[in-house]
């Protein structure tokens, strides 16, 4: 299917080699502390907040390749546009309140104004909104195409290559990583569009070889399609990378400009993955699986080197998610769930347990995204089942915990998490199990996130109602 010359393939394993090297040398910088591992000591200054928030929450590029195949332009409306939105929301008015909790955790922000119990239940929803099983699959499929090895080994790999250099050095390996694949995957993507233009031409060659509904916003897909996918950008308010991220900041300023800066990166990412998704659709319209649209159209598109450059984009923007999301699903076992439902003696062995569960939390972690990819083998598919299913159960009562004119008790918080989570993923279930003609028939034909929020928010209401009543003033 595809071909690589000794240049392409000596610099895709320099690059892997690079990465690794990264997160080994950064390890060495690391103190003993948990706050260390975890968040780096909130050291980050602007420009690696930037290119490890920016690289981090820009991991699906198989998928944007499928989607911009199948639809053109609507790719940039429902993956960009809503989450430049939230992505705004999220800079304007929760960055600095985030970092200025001092917390280092979604959870800890839970118990500090619920309880432990809905802390812990916000842990087990963060770590199933994490799990990065989408992108151990995309880098799998990569890996297997440009090295021809079984996808179940490819998968095993490059998993155990992102978890090993994780495991010294934490969230400081982590982000030196991201700073290197920011710039990859950038530059990955800047070299196929000139070849592309000088190969095929511009607009015109586009106009006269795609379908019309994909040079418009919707794509074809209906309304309700569309909308369901706003909803599920809610994800970026609840997102625990951005969260992490805003804790591990050196102030409240940097996280918030960061956040901003952000936006106009993925903004102009968006144009050249869509540009490309694009030139795919009209130079290989008899293409069976979109999925590769973007590695098949290097193949007919790139010479050597440059080539080599291309996949190391793809395989960086795939890779720096999948580091942070491992990273952010240990964490959340080991101080989230195991370290609440533990209690050391003292501070310091409480540290060394976080750590030590943490660590062995990306091993967990590892093996549960092994899993999940191999079972649904759907990168746009886990998105949907997860969005779905977790945003509304976390949502609201996170949300609410931010603002005094929100607030509700620790008991309304935990129900309105529960029954939003319960109710979404019942009614997803429900559909996957009375699918007819391949469309799954859900309850009323509702989306299953309408009834979750609803549901959450139904509770959340009579909380506020009750804790206005109690406290009048």
């Amino acid at each position: 299917m595809v071909h690589f010359s000794f240049v392409d393939s000596f610099l895709i394993l320099l690059y892997f080699a690079a990465v690794v090297f990264i997160g080994f040398r950064a390890a060495r910088r690391q103190r003993n502390e948990a706050d260390d591992f975890l968040l780096a000591s909130r050291t980050l200054t602007l420009p690696v907040f930037v290119a490890t928030l920016v690289s981090t929450w820009y991991g699906g590029i198989l998928g944007v390749g499928e989607f911009s195949f199948r639809y053109g332009i609507s790719n940039w409306v429902i993956f960009g546009v809503p989450y430049y939105l939230f992505a705004l929301v999220f800079a304007l008015f929760l960055a600095k309140k985030v970092r200025a909790t001092q917390f280092i955790t979604i959870s800890d922000k839970l118990e500090a104004s619920y309880d432990r119990r809905t802390a812990v239940l916000g842990g087990v929803l963060t770590f199933f909104l994490v799990t990065p099983a989408a992108y151990a699959l995309m880098l799998g499929v990569l890996v297997q195409l440009i090295f021809g090895i079984d996808l179940i080994a490819s998968i095993v790999l490059t998993t155990i290559a992102t978890v090993c250099y994780l495991y010294w050095g934490g969230f400081r390996s982590d982000v030196w990583a991201n700073a290197f694949e920011f710039a990859m995957m950038f530059l990955g993507f800047a070299v196929i569009l000139p070849f592309a233009y000088i190969k095929f031409g511009g607009l015109d060659f586009i106009k006269a070889n795609v379908p019309p509904l994909h040079l418009t916003w919707h794509g074809g897909n209906s309304w309700q399609f569309v909308a369901v996918w706003f909803f599920i950008a809610l994800w970026t308010l609840v997102d625990p990378a951005f969260h992490q991220r805003c804790y591990a900041a050196k102030d409240g300023t940097t996280a918030q400009r960061g956040i901003l800066i952000s936006i106009l990166f993925w903004f102009f990412f968006d144009f050249m993955t869509s540009t490309a998704g694009l030139y795919a659709r009209a130079a290989l319209p008899s293409l069976e699986n979109p999925t590769f649209s973007y590695p098949l159209l290097a193949e007919i598109t790139l010479p050597s080197v440059a080539k080599g450059l291309f996949y190391i984009g793809m395989l960086a923007t795939i890779m720096s998610t999948l580091s942070s999301l491992m990273f952010i699903s240990a964490s959340t076992i080991g101080r989230d769930i195991i370290g609440r439902l533990s209690l050391g003696s003292s501070s310091v062995e409480s540290e060394q347990r976080v750590k030590r569960w943490t660590k062995i939390g990306l091993i967990l972690s590892a093996l549960f995204s092994i899993l999940l990819s191999l079972i649904v083998p759907s990168v746009v598919k886990i998105w949907y089942i997860i969005g779905t299913a977790i945003i509304p159960g976390l949502f609201v009562p996170l949300m609410a915990s931010y603002f005094e004119p929100f607030k509700i008790s620790a008991r309304f918080a935990f129900w309105a998490m529960l029954l939003g989570w319960l109710v979404s993923a019942g009614s997803l279930v429900y559909g996957q199990l009375n699918i007819t003609n391949g469309v799954p028939a859900y309850w009323l034909g509702i989306e299953p996130m309408y009834p979750g929020l609803l549901i959450s928010l139904v509770t959340w209401g009579m909380g506020r109602m009750r804790y206005k009543m109690k406290n009048p003033t």
